[in-house]
């Protein structure tokens, strides 16, 4: 059924390849149930506020929730000789209930009909997600706990640089996501705002109780100008634009693990439950799972460079164009909620190799700033402290020995102010435990972390999102 054939004579009829491109249902059929509960809410406004009458709004009412009903329990099928879900549902209810079912579309578009759809969409997945990253804090949170005394060497410019600690490490994981959910609770208050009454663009001459209909759908606010109603498509943006933030969050961290999974570093190994291994090559093991998450990141850039681009330059109101940002916004959706099922599994089931992070954390040199604020502690200027300690690097080189197996001779022979009291401050455990002020990665500030993050995630798991 078209909801739109009166102004067209019928001689002519649309062009099957045009058909077919111009249909969205497709795609747009997984919002069935938003079109459904929407056309409720508004049908039984409009039997409330007497645009309809009563026995046409109940007859509409229970009909709709029959569809809803036989949908889900797959006795209708959504049929793909449909333009859209919106006319599906309609012409499926008007074959139930007759003149009735017509009534429905009363003081309403399909303009407003599919943004109310898309925000109630977005706001539930919003959850989903939220529920997803809870489920990865705790999990990064937990071995986190188990690792505040495995020292690892930190880097930079992917060259050893100072030590640290594993659960320091895991811990900016922490903070990445924790951000991530902020955005999220930030995200659904851009969505939660009820369209419905925008009409097509200039809302509509009937007497819509839009209160009534935005309290039935759990909305906070309603929209404040039509137009905006009907052709705003931030909400979805920013939706995008934070998962596309979850996955290059996970696409670092998925980085590191294939990096760290490496024979060359020896940090980690992943269950072969989320490993695979070559069709030639008997001896290998791949972290393929890490290795599609990171790749499947520039899929959802992708969907949030297409909407952008879709929306940059459409004027007001409503324009075919905007069909675009469901395939967009779903896509990204599924693909980082099965990037985050799969992570959470896969980083939970990894055996860290704590041996072979200490022994790489001892070589490289990474007490050297130790050896550095030694000596400024001892009354040295920095700047010459951090020279005396390059040429120590440069004799332990030489030596091909660790800047703790240097003899004291050695370090007296670079610079007189050495004494034995060195060797206390440039032992991994000091290097790492003498960083204590907020933030850093001694033992004693990551437990306050820690204890931090779990504050954070009681609040998350409470659903009270004021203190976060």
């Amino acid at each position: 059924m078209k909801l739109w054939g009166g102004r067209f004579s019928g001689k002519v009829g649309l062009d099957s390849a045009a058909n077919s491109f111009h249909s969205s249902i497709m795609f747009d059929q997984r919002l069935y149930k938003y079109d459904i509960i929407g056309s409720i809410a508004h049908a039984e406004m409009l039997g409330k506020q007497g645009i309809i009458s009563a026995g046409d709004s109940l007859a509409i009412v229970e009909g709709l929730r029959g569809i809803l009903a036989d949908i889900e329990s797959r006795t209708l099928e959504i049929t793909p000789d449909s333009e859209d879900i919106h006319s599906f549902v309609e012409a499926e209810l008007i074959s139930r209930i007759g003149d009735a079912g017509r009534r429905l579309h009363t003081g309403r578009s399909r303009n407003d009909q599919v943004a109310l759809d898309m925000r109630m969409y977005v706001r539930e997945e919003i959850g989903e997600v939220k529920r997803l990253v809870s489920d990865l804090l705790g999990v990064i949170l937990d071995l986190s706990k188990s690792h505040t005394k495995t020292i690892m060497p930190g880097f930079t410019h992917l060259q050893k640089a100072q030590p640290l600690t594993l659960a320091h490490h895991l811990m900016c994981y922490f903070q990445m996501f924790k951000r991530d959910y902020r955005r999220l609770n930030n995200c659904f208050d851009s969505a939660d705002e009820m369209p419905l009454g925008s009409g097509a663009l200039a809302a509509t001459t009937y007497p819509l109780n839009r209160d009534y209909v935005r309290e039935n759908l759990d909305f906070s606010r309603l929209t404040e100008n039509s137009l905006d109603g009907v052709s705003d498509r931030d909400f979805c943006i920013e939706f995008i634009f934070v998962l596309s933030l979850i996955m290059l969050h996970l696409s670092r961290f998925c980085e590191e693990l294939i990096l760290w999974a490496s024979e060359d570093f020896g940090f980690v190994e992943m269950s072969d439950a989320y490993s695979t291994g070559s069709s030639i090559m008997p001896q290998k093991k791949n972290p393929d799972m890490a290795e599609l998450i990171r790749g499947k990141t520039g899929r959802v850039y992708g969907s949030l460079v297409a909407l952008l681009t879709t929306m940059k330059s459409l004027p007001l109101a409503y324009n075919k164009d905007m069909q675009e940002d469901k395939e967009a916004t779903f896509d990204a959706v599924d693909t980082v909620k099965s990037c985050l099922g799969v992570f959470v599994g896969m980083i939970s089931t990894a055996k860290f190799n704590v041996v072979n992070m200490r022994k790489s954390a001892k070589g490289g040199y990474t007490n050297a700033t130790d050896a550095a604020d030694w000596l400024v502690k001892k009354g040295v200027a920095f700047r010459e402290a951090h020279e005396i300690s390059g040429k120590l690097v440069l004799l332990a080189i030489d030596k091909g020995v660790c800047l703790d197996e240097l003899s004291l001779d050695d370090f007296k022979r670079v610079s007189e102010a050495f004494d034995e009291s060195v060797y206390a401050a440039i032992s991994l455990e000091e290097c790492v435990n003498s960083r204590s002020i907020i933030g850093a990665p001694a033992e004693s500030a990551v437990l306050e972390a820690i204890k931090s993050a779990e504050a954070f995630l009681q609040f998350t798991a409470s659903g009270d999102s004021s203190n976060l």
